[in-house]
């Protein structure tokens, strides 16, 4: 996925009200950026941080800028959420994903009960496969984790794939990792020991679990490698 524009460079100040951040450009301009991601941002978040804004296309908009990504160390962390979606979809349809190869169509936003959405509907002849997919820029020890903070959606989402699974569909949870620092994918069960144990028991019963990796610079980012997944807890 390309930007399509070139980023701009600045320091994290900090990241508050869970979708705003105050960044300090290296021009010396202060700004405050949108921060697209309902998550804790947890190891995200560091005062200081080198970060990468984009400019929206919107001049309309309140916060015409988005915080992008995160330096960590030595890597890129990819926190703009809204990108995940488009990211998988790209993969999927470029033949990225050997478990997902030889899809013929690719449904976004689709109802399966009267509560919940899941991500996509892919099909390929007359089969059907539920996807949800989930961001993933926690790490630790060089495992890429999620969640990183507790998520009731998250589980419900959990519970929706394992219906259909039982109904007979395919249905796979994708965590879709946005730094290259890491290994393998494993849940965050220090954080969410309810999240771990749901997708280590709808994994037993069907549920499909993939994780893909991707590489990020100021210019695109790409869903590139297949990631072991761990589960034991």
């Amino acid at each position: 996925m390309q930007f399509g524009q070139t980023l701009q460079a600045g320091k994290l100040v900090s990241r508050y009200k869970r979708f705003l951040a105050d960044v300090r450009m290296d021009d010396g301009r202060m700004l405050t950026v949108h921060c697209p991601n309902s998550g804790s941002m947890s190891g995200c978040r560091e005062p200081g941080s080198p970060v990468l804004i984009s400019l929206a296309d919107n001049p309309k908009r309140k916060y015409v800028h988005t915080l992008e990504m995160v330096r960590v160390d030595t890597t890129w962390v990819g926190v703009n959420t809204s990108r995940t979606n488009g990211l998988v979809a790209e993969a999927i349809g470029g033949g990225v994903v050997a478990e997902l190869a030889g899809i013929e169509t690719i449904r976004p936003e689709i109802k399966v009960s009267a509560e919940s959405r899941l991500d996509f509907l892919l099909t390929r002849g007359d089969e059907r496969i539920y996807v949800e997919v989930k961001n993933c820029s926690l790490a630790k020890d060089r495992a890429a984790m999620f969640p990183d903070a507790v998520t009731a959606r998250g589980a419900k989402h959990l519970a929706e794939l394992l219906a259909l699974r039982q109904t007979g569909y395919r249905a796979v949870v994708f965590f879709c990792v946005q730094r290259e620092d890491v290994d393998y994918f494993a849940p965050a069960a220090h954080i969410d020991p309810g999240y771990a144990l749901a997708l280590r028991e709808v994994a037993s019963h069907g549920v499909e679990v993939l994780a893909y990796g991707a590489t990020l610079s100021p210019e695109a980012i790409t869903v590139v490698r297949p990631l072991p997944v761990q589960l034991d807890l």
